[in-house]
């Protein structure tokens, strides 16, 4: 995707700068209004709305404008802003992007606001270091998720079809889809979205093969034969109709509402445990949740529990003893905490999550289940990602949609995705 190493070009050349321009701002300068940008749905965006407006009524001299995008668009939105010193005074950060925009200088520390405005002590180490880059804290923990499959149950059940459930391998997902392909409730219905292209499910797998998406050096973690049997696996789910074809998984921009099992042409989908929340209020059937296949019976899980997201604040803004108030207002205060409920995952806070977990509804309390299920069989946090290290889903998901149209062959495509990765990252 063009626009994506544009994005990189423009943070590479603007974020030198901002070191600078940090310490030409007033030091004391007291902004009544703050800015906030996220990425999510539109449920996402309500919730945010109604902490912002609760936080103004505690601290009425403090006004936040909030703007959200889905996850495509955000990241040039952002890059663009940074460089243009006019970056959000809060910002939503991904664990994948977090170490490039620290240590170009575009976040500020936050370890002098703790325990004097940033209280987040039982939050657990693992936590807490989740945010830190090279020793200093540059994001707080929204909330602790992992990656999901979502399914219709109903539709499944239609079929007389296994749905994915824990433990399944990717050999009997991939017969139940081609099973329910044949069985289907209704034309242009699958079993479910094509993972080809998401890089979380990639993740996933070369874990379970003992493998990562980066070494501890920094490089790739992985071959081009490992990226092809990946491909491979979803070419031959996709040609036997257990998944959507290749023009339906194009239009899905990466975001809730365009994925296929929103839009009604999949009965599974794989995302993120804290989208569960947003998934089920688009979907007008019950959802269920589990964990994802396994490569084999004894292999390990792939999951492991990770920072849903974090919260950071720009390293030019005026006010941010405001922003790391709203944003503790988040993630220590019950009030904040209730109103953004589970949707971006697990509160770190123990407090928060005990006082919130007696609140919950059904869905949300699903998603806390999950969570505790898989927990005995997660893995390590991956290693800090390099440099460029976010461009590379962009790769993946553009070199998947080439192989899914026949364009290249699953071999071809794992070479294509080696090549252009190790060119990104050796662009830092």
């Amino acid at each position: 995707m063009p626009m994506m190493l544009d994005r990189r070009s423009v943070l590479c050349g603007g974020l030198s700068a901002l070191s600078l321009a940090a310490l030409n701002a007033p030091a004391l300068a007291q902004a009544t209004r703050l800015r906030m940008i996220w990425w999510g749905s539109q449920e996402r965006a309500d919730r945010t709305n109604k902490a912002i407006a609760a936080f103004k009524t505690a601290k009425p001299d403090i006004t936040i404008a909030g703007e959200f995008a889905g996850w495509s668009d955000y990241w040039p939105r952002l890059a663009t802003q940074v460089a243009g010193r006019n970056a959000p005074d809060i910002i939503q950060m991904d664990y994948r992007y977090i170490f490039e925009y620290a240590r170009r200088g575009a976040l500020a520390p936050l370890d002098d606001y703790l325990g004097k405005g940033l209280t987040i002590d039982d939050f657990g180490k693992p936590n807490i270091e989740s945010g830190r880059i090279d020793g200093k804290l540059f994001g707080i923990n929204l909330g602790v998720n992992s990656s999901v499959v979502l399914y219709d149950k109903a539709a499944w059940e239609k079929t007389g079809v296994t749905p994915p459930s824990m433990g399944q391998t990717w050999e009997e997902f991939a017969e139940n889809t081609i099973a329910f392909g044949k069985k289907k409730p209704k034309p242009g219905y699958f079993a479910t979205a094509d993972a080809s292209g998401l890089e979380p499910s990639f993740e996933n797998y070369l874990r379970q093969n003992n493998k990562a998406l980066f070494s501890a050096d920094g490089q790739l973690g992985y071959e081009p034969a490992d990226v092809a049997a990946w491909f491979k696996m979803w070419q031959d789910i996709r040609k036997s109709g257990g998944c959507v074809p290749a023009d339906v998984q194009a239009l899905d921009q990466q975001n809730i509402e365009s994925n296929a099992l929103t839009t009604g042409k999949a009965a599974t989908a794989f995302a993120h445990s804290n989208q569960f929340v947003g998934y089920q209020a688009l979907n007008k059937s019950k959802l269920s949740l589990t964990a994802y296949p396994r490569v084999g019976k004894s292999s390990p899980s792939g999951h492991y529990l990770k920072p849903s997201m974090l919260m950071s604040v720009s390293a030019t803004s005026t006010n941010p003893k405001g922003a790391v108030d709203f944003i503790n207002f988040l993630v220590a205060k019950p009030e904040g905490v209730d109103l953004l409920g589970v949707e971006r995952g697990v509160p770190a806070s123990t407090a928060m999550r005990d006082q919130l977990t007696t609140k919950l509804d059904d869905v949300s309390k699903a998603m806390v289940e999950y969570i505790a299920a898989i927990t005995p069989e997660v893995g390590p946090l991956p290693i800090n990602p390099p440099q460029g290290a976010g461009e590379l889903a962009f790769v993946l998901t553009r070199v998947s949609q080439e192989v899914a149209f026949g364009r290249i062959t699953p071999e071809e495509g794992g070479e294509r995705m080696v090549t252009e990765a190790k060119r990104t990252l050796a662009r830092k």
